[in-house]
């Protein structure tokens, strides 16, 4: 039991995050040093902050997990170089070679770094709309992380999954029991999360934000995403989650910064319509309980927009 108290103190215990702090690991790629949340699950914590080049696009958790019979990989990574950081740090944790990497989304920081992977013959996992996703827009995305990763994006190219599920894969490797579930709409297409049953563990990606404010997109369906928490992400009862952005922490942190917000806002906005108050002025409703999260000043008013947009006409 000392590792779950230790785990629980982990979880628990203040946050350290910061969009202020460039870089944690100046001798890696890596925006921070890999950390064991609970025994054989790691992750390396990305910056609370937008993509850039002093954080190298590292600004979401790149997670893996020792199983005893291999390594499974949970995000490719913003670009090549980061991906071949992690796959550094994970041959001094264990000599297990890596035999899967799962993708999170079709975002650029999932998968840019497939490109790694694929070098290494190693196979890649993502939801059919992800796949999609990335076969849409991913030399798109590509450029877009050129531009503020410079010489960083050395090696980086548009490498698709190798395989795909659309509701549930499940995978048995070693000591652990791996449910690759696609839960319902969230924050964007194939939004996919790792759970791990008899841990307790569920690796929730972009489900899930802790430490730093989410950003509503264009095809982010807010009304959806609190169904799929509610429905299902909550009914895992996890009692360890790692964030899609933010330090690995409870159900309560997560529900907090993600329903919870979600919620807040729909509030704030129906408020708003019934007073007659139009697009413009939607962009000041008051967010101000949330003004601490990382990230507030570049999304506050764009989400409060994109919400007004959808529930104008609901």
């Amino acid at each position: 039991m000392k590792w779950a108290l230790a785990a629980c103190a982990f979880i628990a215990g203040p946050a350290i995050a910061s969009e202020d702090i460039a870089d944690q690991y100046p001798g890696s790629v890596l925006y921070s040093k890999p950390i064991e949340v609970i025994p054989h699950v790691w992750s390396a914590i990305g910056a609370t902050a937008p993509p850039t080049y002093e954080n190298s696009g590292h600004n979401n958790n790149l997670s893996f997990i020792v199983t005893g019979d291999g390594v499974v990989v949970i995000n490719g990574g913003a670009a090549y170089l980061l991906a071949k950081a992690l796959h550094d740090e994970i041959k001094v944790i264990t000599d297990q070679p890596v035999k899967l990497v799962i993708d999170e989304n079709g975002q650029g920081h999932a998968m840019l770094g497939n490109s790694y992977w694929a070098e290494q013959s190693v196979p890649i996992l993502a939801h059919v709309d992800a796949a999609h996703e990335i076969e849409e827009r991913g030399n798109r995305i590509l450029e877009n992380m050129k531009q503020y990763n410079r010489d960083k994006a050395e090696g980086t190219f548009v490498a698709p999954p190798t395989r795909t599920f659309e509701d549930k894969e499940v995978i048995e490797m070693g000591d652990f029991r791996i449910e690759v579930l696609h839960l319902g709409p969230a924050h964007g297409p194939g939004d996919t999360q790792v759970w791990l049953p008899e841990q307790g563990m569920v690796i929730a990606g972009d489900m899930a934000f802790h430490e730093r404010m989410l950003p509503i997109f264009e095809d982010t369906i807010v009304l959806d995403w609190i169904e799929t928490w509610e429905c299902c992400f909550e009914a895992l009862n996890a009692t360890y989650v790692i964030p899609g952005h933010g330090h690995p922490t409870n159900m309560a942190q997560v529900r907090r910064y993600t329903r919870d917000y979600l919620l807040h806002l729909r509030e704030v906005v129906g408020v708003h319509l019934e007073e007659g108050g139009d697009l413009a002025e939607a962009y000041y409703v008051d967010q101000s309980a949330y003004v601490q999260l990382d990230t507030f000043e570049q999304l506050a008013t764009r989400n409060a927009g994109r919400v007004y947009e959808q529930m104008e006409f609901e």
